[in-house]
């Protein structure tokens, strides 16, 4: 979502609009803080509640990777991200940058929820893992309502760190040290 609404942003600032570039970026810029802030602090209790209430895989359990859970999230909801790109170019006509902005800030939203959930999983020691048969074929949401609770593994249990970013072993770092 952030880069197509920087893209959207940046086509937006090519054409005058109704109300002109200036107003169009003020209110595009005002409608990326109001958007990243609401985006990141919305279902923030459910998350917390799902994070609390989070019970040990087991051997049993089927975890998916993040970046397995984001493609198919992107494939599940290619054909909205299509239309909010495409509505945000056709707003530029009227508000330049503005639909672009709105769109990159529900990115930026998104990445700071992102970064928090990395922060609670730094917090109790564990990272957290949502059943892939809570999710649902289209690849559901991670808080939705038929995700019943999180699995946790310890942080040695794969080659993931907290947040979901890849481990660097002591071997890694060292090799690229040199």
């Amino acid at each position: 979502m952030w880069w197509l609404g920087v893209f959207a942003a940046g086509i937006g600032l090519l054409v005058p609009g109704l109300t002109g570039r200036r107003i169009g970026v003020l209110s595009g810029a005002a409608l990326f803080l109001v958007t990243a802030a609401v985006v990141a602090g919305a279902r923030r209790r459910r998350y917390r509640d799902l994070v609390r209430g989070a019970a040990r895989a087991g051997r049993h359990d089927v975890l998916l990777d993040r970046a397995v859970s984001v493609g198919a999230w992107r494939r599940g909801h290619r054909w909205w991200l299509l239309g909010a790109f495409v509505g945000a170019l056709g707003s530029c006509f009227a508000v330049p940058a503005a639909g672009g902005l709105l769109l990159a800030g529900a990115g930026a939203g998104l990445w700071l929820k992102a970064a928090w959930l990395g922060r609670q999983e730094l917090a109790g020691d564990m990272l957290l893992w949502v059943r892939v048969d809570w999710l649902g074929r289209r690849g559901g949401r991670p808080a939705g309502p038929a995700v019943k609770g999180y699995r946790g593994t310890g942080v040695a249990a794969g080659d993931a760190a907290p947040g979901g970013a890849r481990r660097r072993t002591a071997s890694l770092v060292q090799s690229r040290g040199r």
